[in-house]
């Protein structure tokens, strides 16, 4: 027997969460929520707890798809149906998994009982489950972004729609859509953002006296599920009173003049793009009204709205934090229409505020005298090195690896300058990983895909995909008269189906390997630098690849971000990189394949590609030129491949980062040439039989994969290689 759910009105804290959900729940219209908040902040518990609020739906008995005996679906797959039999049953919480299927999500047909019988044999997918209910996708921001787009697709349009080769299923598919995630793991891009409704920010308290509760009231639950229900049953049953009352004072809920125009100024004035943040506000400022118990809207529901639904659609580009300047806010509620006449800042619901009153819309008592949680922090920058370290270098020619003496133990800390800011980024060239993968979906390198171009047609290993149709029809065809076909259609066997290969493109591992030493610290130099690492990882963000960055500097390297999907976590320790030091090339590339060894254990079909960005100097360590060459040489044994972007500057070049590309079997870029707008750009491709930079000859190394170890990078309007 399941244990009780947590109840909702249990939970501590999380008060914007606790808003956002009971409005949507209030009005669905409203579009769901987005829970945005680090990781143990109770969000799946709280999800789970409003859906036992949720009122009972009533449901025609038998039918797959949720239909209402009042007024069922007339489209219904299961109908049509007849008066007669209906049953009441609880408000269903259906969990949307991460490495789901598109049939998973929207349902499948049976295409052998299409093609032979001609009936439309469906399949219903969690879509269907979750009509009249509740859908919950739990990190939905590793989520694939073409499932996104079916499901927020089906959540604006109220239905869900499958076609498949000429054959059509259309259901009604209306719920509540909630999703979390932890924007370390990476970010939802804005145009998917701009399809949730409202967003939230959740952070764990910083209060001892609030955590204890947490932790109380946790191990309690644990310790009698049951018992613990009970306790708060009398809390979750005014809760539920109170919804189904928002409910029917929702229809009457008048939205003024007044209001309407501080809405669109509000909206104007934040410069959001399109008037889907214009409805969604107004829907918002009338489900507030419902709640606080009024049939008009005032000037505090529309605050409260932008709150909600603003701050999500204000990214102007893809690093830019989810944020809303609330003293701009309240001038332009001034300017167009002040508090409706009414001095008192606070929304006057019967109980004292759109909340509830003291105690919070679950009758919950506010901790630490009501305070809300305080901000999430900001991202931890990575510290600077403290330890000891080797004296800064020179940009000079002597400071050539062939020339320097064995490292030697330094008594102080490596002199570093203050982190200098990121040049402007510029949009960079694609550079593709080569051969054909089988990794995630992206827009690097070339890969077979369940999306993109037909190439071709297989049998189906396990579930059929996408059908190529000409290719069942081909492989049925010889044996009609002997399966005794009379003309009333193709008789199709199992073993006919075949199914389309594809080609599209995936994602790749890039990771970045950053030359932080002595070297690269003139201010000018490095700020070049930085814009051009950020113009890569915006490109990175762009194709949807997952990031990693090192830094070598002194006498070691760090992992300064591991292999992650927030491309945007890359960006801000970027912004704080400290320079100085000697040059460890070494340790860099060594630990660069120490984080792709572990890398290739957890996800074997993502293909990485090595960024190296150096003016190719060592000095760090002993015999650091030797052992820089043999860290390369590892590295391209092992297929990986690789761009050095060389960032020597000065009238005198020594042409180091190209030795190094040559060790790597990879390509060398100069930081002119990695712009995709540059007309002079020498791009080359290391590949067997061709030259290298500075005359070198790149034998061509075969991967696991059996594909050879190089590097293309794409010009515009041309493609050349080396």
């Amino acid at each position: 027997m399941a244990s009780a759910p947590y109840p909702f009105t249990a939970v501590v804290g999380m008060d914007d969460m606790r808003l956002g959900l009971l409005l949507n729940a209030i009005s669905p219209a409203i579009g769901g929520v987005l829970v945005r908040g680090e990781k143990g902040t109770a969000k799946s518990t709280m999800v789970r707890g409003l859906t036992s609020l949720m009122p009972a739906v009533d449901v025609v008995t038998g039918c797959r798809f949720a239909c209402s005996p009042a007024a069922p679906d007339p489209g219904c797959p299961d109908g049509p149906h007849e008066p007669g039999a209906a049953e009441d049953r609880p408000t269903r919480m259906v969990e949307l998994p991460v490495g789901a299927s598109e049939d998973r999500l929207v349902g499948a047909l049976d295409i052998e009982r299409a093609l032979s019988e001609g009936v439309k044999a469906f399949e219903p997918g969690l879509l269907a489950d979750a009509h009249r209910g509740v859908l919950y996708v739990d990190e939905v921001n590793l989520l694939h972004d073409h499932l996104v787009d079916l499901l927020l697709d089906a959540a604006a349009m109220g239905a869900s729609y499958v076609e498949r080769e000429g054959v059509s299923v259309r259901h009604a598919a209306r719920f509540l859509l909630v999703g979390t995630m932890n924007p370390e793991e990476g970010e939802l891009r804005p145009q998917l953002l701009d399809r949730f409704g409202l967003t939230v920010e959740v952070a764990a308290s910083r209060e001892p006296d609030q955590r204890v509760e947490v932790v109380r009231r946790r191990l309690a639950y644990d310790a009698d599920p049951a018992g613990f229900a009970a306790r708060w049953a009398a809390e979750e049953d005014a809760l539920r009173a109170r919804i189904t009352v928002a409910r029917e004072v929702l229809p009457e809920v008048t939205l003024g003049d007044k209001a309407l125009r501080q809405i669109a100024a509000t909206c104007a004035a934040f410069e959001v793009d399109g008037m889907r943040a214009d409805i969604v506000m107004a829907r918002t400022a009338t489900a507030l009204a419902a709640w606080a118990g009024r049939t008009d809207v005032l000037a505090e529901d529309v605050r409260q709205a932008a709150l909600l639904a603003l701050p999500h659609r204000r990214r102007r580009n893809p690093f830019d934090a989810p944020g809303l300047d609330e003293d701009k806010l309240d001038e332009t509620l001034e300017e167009f229409g002040g508090q409706d006449g009414d001095d008192d800042p606070e929304p006057e619901g019967p109980d004292g505020g759109p909340d509830g009153g003291p105690e919070g819309p679950g009758g919950q008592p506010p901790q630490d005298g009501g305070q809300q949680d305080p901000a999430p922090p900001a991202p931890r920058e990575p510290e600077p090195e403290t330890g000891p370290a080797d004296a800064p270098e020179t940009d000079g020619p002597a400071d050539a690896p062939e020339q320097q003496p064995a490292e030697q133990p330094a008594a102080g800390p490596a002199p570093q300058q203050s982190a200098v800011g990121a040049g402007d980024p510029f949009r960079a060239k694609r550079l593709d990983v080569p051969g054909l993968g089988e990794g995630a979906d992206g827009r690097r390198s070339r890969a077979r895909t369940a999306h993109g171009r037909t190439t071709g047609a297989r049998r189906p290993r396990g579930a059929l995909g996408k059908l190529h149709l000409s290719a069942t029809v081909q492989a049925a065809a010889p044996h009609q008269r002997a399966r005794g076909r009379d003309g009333r259609g193709l008789v199709v066997r199992r073993d006919d189906l075949r199914e389309a290969v594809r080609e599209g493109r995936e994602g790749n591992l890039v990771l970045f390997v950053v030359d932080a030493s002595g070297s690269m610290a003139a201010r000018q130099r490095m700020s070049a630098v930085k814009g051009a690492v950020l113009s890569l990882l915006l490109d990175a963000y762009q194709r949807r690849d997952k990031i990693g960055m090192i830094t070598f500097r002194g006498r070691g390297a760090e992992v300064a971000l591991p292999p992650t999907s927030s491309v945007e976590a890359g960006a801000v320790r970027l912004e704080s990189l400290p320079t100085g030091g000697r040059t460890p090339l070494s340790e860099g590339l060594l630990k660069a394949h120490e984080v792709l060894r572990v890398e290739r254990m957890r996800d074997a079909t993502r293909r990485p590609l090595l960024v190296v960005v150096t003016d190719g100097r060592a000095t760090g360590g002993p015999q650091p030129v030797e052992r820089s060459g043999r860290a390369a040489r590892l590295l391209a044994s092992e297929g990986v491949a690789s761009v050095v972007v060389d960032c020597e500057s000065g009238p005198v070049r020594l042409g180091l980062a190209g030795e190094l590309a040559r060790e790597l079997q990879g390509t060398a870029v100069t930081l002119d040439e990695l712009r995709a707008d540059s007309v002079s750009a020498l791009v080359r491709d290391v590949q067997g039989g061709r030259e290298g930079r500075g005359g070198h000859r790149a034998a061509p190394q075969e991967t696991a994969g059996g594909h050879r170890a190089r590097t293309t990078v794409h010009t515009q309007g041309s493609r050349r290689v080396a």
